[in-house]
């Protein structure tokens, strides 16, 4: 059985208010910092992982790395788990691009499946990269437990696949940072055993 536990990035400038971040480079925030440190604390204690793949991005890496450190196990970037490409729109408040284009931006919220960003990705495309990612981890790692870092939008597009779900189902799942995914994939058969699970970051500041 091959198990994964999927990672979102901790937290990071644009998530509130909100921004379409998408690969913009942007560092951890000292609440991400935080974040990240008790996710890998929470993997230590609970799973043994054999190594941790992350999105190229800074925010993914940095999580990726506490995680590997609390764990002393490598890890690697992998390509296909980077965020969504959001073209003209990328690091570009909601407020504004809701105002300059409502139409588009209600689009996004309501057919994401027939959306595709000005000069971006479609979510098409970000399901396909994120499925490549997943049979490689799913091919080289059987009989593993593998740490996957990545993004909100990644999460998302990888859960819908796992969870056999429509693409215009994509907001219906929820991504805070520093949450676990505990998928389990054993002769074809896939269970989720935690989704969204934050727990872990109860105790930090701006946390409930």
């Amino acid at each position: 059985m091959t198990k994964i536990l999927l990672i979102r990035h901790g937290h990071v400038e644009g998530i509130d208010p909100a921004r379409f971040r998408g690969r913009a480079e942007l560092p951890l925030t000292s609440q991400g910092i935080a974040e990240a440190h008790a996710v890998a604390q929470r993997i230590a204690t609970a799973w043994k992982p054999s190594t941790v793949y992350t999105s190229p991005l800074s925010r993914c890496v940095e999580t990726g790395e506490a995680i590997a450190e609390a764990c002393k196990i490598g890890t690697q970037t992998l390509d296909d788990l980077n965020d969504i490409d959001y073209g003209a729109w990328q690091f570009q408040s909601f407020d504004k691009i809701r105002e300059v284009y409502p139409a588009l931006f209600a689009s996004w919220f309501t057919l994401p499946h027939l959306f595709r960003f000005p000069g971006g990705d479609s979510l098409q495309d970000l399901v396909a990269r994120s499925s490549d990612a997943l049979r490689f981890v799913v091919g080289r790692h059987a009989d593993e437990t593998v740490v996957l870092v990545s993004h909100d939008s990644v999460n998302r597009a990888l859960l819908l696949q796992l969870l056999d779900q429509p693409y215009s189902a994509y907001w219906r799942l929820a991504q805070h940072p520093c949450c676990i995914n505990e998928i389990e994939i054993s002769h074809g058969a896939i269970r989720i055993v935690r989704l969204n699970e934050t727990a872990h970051l109860n105790k930090l500041a701006g946390h409930p």
